[in-house]
């Protein structure tokens, strides 16, 4: 299979690694995810088209439902590189992965022009037991800067990973991390600001000095966000609860409120100097840029 379409264009290449760009400004990154397996890898196209009118600093590609869309992973992330222009990180789960297919999925994005790198264990699959090669994050960071020269991004948990029996304990092995060779640091989604400038606090304390991009999921769906709240165990605010109460059964009210919501906490966050945000586009351009739209100015003003 080719792992990339379009022919490699010189001037993409120029900005390669996503660490040089927190020097420079506040970040503004998307993350979409390839569409369901019965579904042709050609339609999430018109959609980066959308999305890149926005000018993101990068995307990030996740890795599709159970892997299943792996090799798609790298091939929208080399479009997204090479014929738009974009800078581009895929995701990279270790869970499943032997050491001997870990070194395939890096061959592959190296040739397809890739230099960035999500570095995440990945969810567990019922059913299925891991590898064995990879039990933690940090391990498959280890694994990468010792076999290859990518930029490798770590994923954080303002709100504790689910799996983890206290915030001290996560911080630790989010330190081991960091150490092992990630540059910068994308969180899960929150909605209450003060738990991100409250981790914010503690990782500071830890010796955690790499930037922190803040994840940012705009609602447009009631029992969406619910059920993806209740796998990431991040918490509901009364005003947020207020909000999609009000107006659950009104899809086009919902997603002005969705939108308004993200809105404010992305204006709140870059007020209080946040490193980047990383909005979960969860492949809808329309609601992605037209937060983008509101807070355009705010993502222009002189670096800190």
């Amino acid at each position: 299979m080719i792992y990339y379409t379009y022919p490699i264009r010189e001037e993409v290449f120029r900005i390669m690694k996503l660490n040089k760009l927190f020097s420079e400004k506040t970040t503004l990154s998307f993350e979409v995810f390839p569409p369901k397996s019965d579904t042709p890898v050609e339609s999430i196209y018109s959609t980066i088209e959308e999305l890149g009118e926005a000018k993101p600093d990068f995307i990030s590609v996740t890795y599709g439902a159970g892997g299943s869309r792996s090799n798609a992973t790298i091939d929208i992330c080399a479009s997204i590189k090479q014929k738009h222009g974009i800078e581009a990180a895929a995701h990279l789960p270790c869970l499943y992965l032997t050491k001997e297919a870990a070194l395939d999925q890096l061959d592959k994005m190296k040739a397809a022009g890739i230099e960035n790198v999500l570095a995440l264990r990945g969810d567990r699959r019922d059913g299925e037991d891991p590898a064995g090669d990879f039990n933690y994050a940090y391990e498959l960071v280890n694994f990468i800067k010792e076999n290859s020269d990518f930029n490798v991004i770590g994923a954080c948990y303002p709100e504790t990973h689910p799996e983890c029996a206290d915030s001290v304990t996560d911080i630790h092995n989010l330190k081991m991390k960091v150490d092992a060779g990630c540059s910068h640091l994308i969180t899960q989604l929150f909605f209450d600001n003060e738990t991100f400038y409250s981790f914010r606090e503690k990782t500071a304390i830890a010796g955690i000095n790499v930037p922190i991009e803040a994840g940012i999921m705009p609602v447009v769906n009631k029992k969406q966000i619910l059920r993806m709240t209740t796998l990431c165990h991040a918490a509901l605010p009364k005003r947020f609860m207020t909000i999609m109460n009000k107006y659950e059964n009104d899809p086009v009210a919902m997603r002005d409120a969705g939108i308004a919501y993200a809105v404010s906490q992305i204006v709140d966050l870059i007020a209080n100097d946040v490193d980047g945000i990383h909005l979960y586009t969860m492949n809808n351009p329309y609601i992605a840029n037209k937060i983008c739209e509101a807070v355009a100015s705010l993502f222009s003003a002189p670096s800190r």
